[in-house]
This record gives C-alpha cells, sequence and structure tokens, in this order.
C-alpha cells in the first residue's frame, strides 16, 4: 500500500457511514440537487463520498474527530446556500447492520414491503417510549428500539397516523424514516 494511502486510511479509518437528511425532494418541497449535497459534505472535510437515490441518503467516511460535527456543518452549509432548514442524522455501518438484525417485524416474517424504520437523532427515555399510543393507527404497529422506531405499516406510509411529527413530539427529538428496501440498499453500500 502506498504510504499515502496507508496514512489516509489510518485518519478516516475503513468506518464508513450513512447521513439521512430529512425532507429533502419529498413533493417538490426542500429540492436539493443530490450532486450540491455530496459536495458539501465534501467540502465539510468527508471523504468518499457518495449519494443513493434523491431523498437524502448520503455515504462517506470521516474522522472520528469530524464526525459529530457532520450534522450541524452540512446543514448550516445547506440553509446558506439553499435556505433550507435540514435535520441530518448518521449512522455508521456497524449500527445499520445491527438495525437490520433487530428489526422485530421481519424476525416475525412480515412482508419487507410493509417495513419502515425511522432513524432518531437522540435516544428517547424510557417515559417518552411509554407514553407512545400502540392503538394510534391499527393494523399498524411499531417497536422503538435504541435509536430507531421499526414500523409494520400493511396500508403504507401515506396512510398512517405513525408520522414524524406524532414521533418528534412524543419522543422529544428529530426523526426520518426509510423504507425497508432502501435501508437494506444502504447496507450493501456501506459494505461496498
Amino acid at each position: 500500500m502506498h504510504p499515502r494511502n496507508q496514512a489516509e486510511k489510518l485518519q478516516y479509518g475503513d468506518r464508513k457511514h450513512v447521513a439521512f437528511l430529512r425532507g429533502i425532494n419529498l413533493g417538490g418541497k426542500n429540492r436539493l440537487p443530490m450532486k450540491d449535497v455530496a459536495e458539501i459534505f465534501a467540502k465539510a472535510g468527508c471523504r468518499h463520498v457518495t449519494t443513493y437515490i434523491q431523498s437524502g441518503n448520503v455515504i462517506f467516511s470521516a474522522s472520528p474527530s469530524l464526525l459529530n460535527r457532520i450534522p450541524q456543518l452540512v446543514s448550516k452549509d445547506i440553509a446558506a446556500r439553499f435556505g433550507y432548514e435540514i435535520p441530518i442524522i448518521v449512522r455508521s455501518s456497524e449500527e445499520i447492520a445491527q438495525i437490520i438484525r433487530d428489526n422485530p417485524f421481519l424476525q416475525h416474517g412480515k412482508p419487507e414491503e410493509t417495513l419502515h424504520v425511522y432513524f432518531l437523532a437522540d435516544p428517547p427515555t424510557a417515559l417518552a417510549i411509554k407514553s407512545l399510543d400502540p392503538n394510534r393507527s391499527a393494523p399498524d404497529a411499531f417497536c422503538v428500539r435504541n435509536r430507531e422506531v421499526y414500523l409494520h405499516l400493511p396500508n403504507g406510509m401515506a396512510r398512517t397516523k405513525l408520522s414524524n411529527t406524532y414521533f418528534d413530539s412524543k419522543l422529544s427529538t428529530t426523526t426520518t424514516a426509510r423504507n425497508w428496501a432502501t435501508v437494506l440498499k444502504l447496507y450493501e453500500l456501506l459494505q461496498a
């Protein structure tokens, strides 16, 4: 291995992360070209930046000292350039692998096309989790584990009352959702 590449590998490690940008390019709102988003991540100091589909999924590597600042740095740059306040939630490749393993609905044989995940910016308190109404949107179901809310939505995301707004307010955090197919594809890209 070339010494420069070895130094880069030591500085950034082999760990990849995915950033979930909330609410961009949906229904004509908060339009952000993904090429520009990738440039913003690179400008913030991220390496090996790639994007997946238009709904705000960015795969990148960053030094440990930079990683925790990425959501703030990128959000600030997006606000300056485009005028949008965009929350960003980051997970490592190891965390995505654990999320896939921990999906209770998948473990119970629910069809993958009915599964979604809300990624939470902060871990919810036990009291906040207890305040959630399990019958809010029957037959939809949810399960909170760590910083994720797993969803089984037999009638689809568009018809559920288990919305970002509901979980944001009840769990006192910021959430963003991805369907199960996107979660699996992102994991595949993280492993590449």
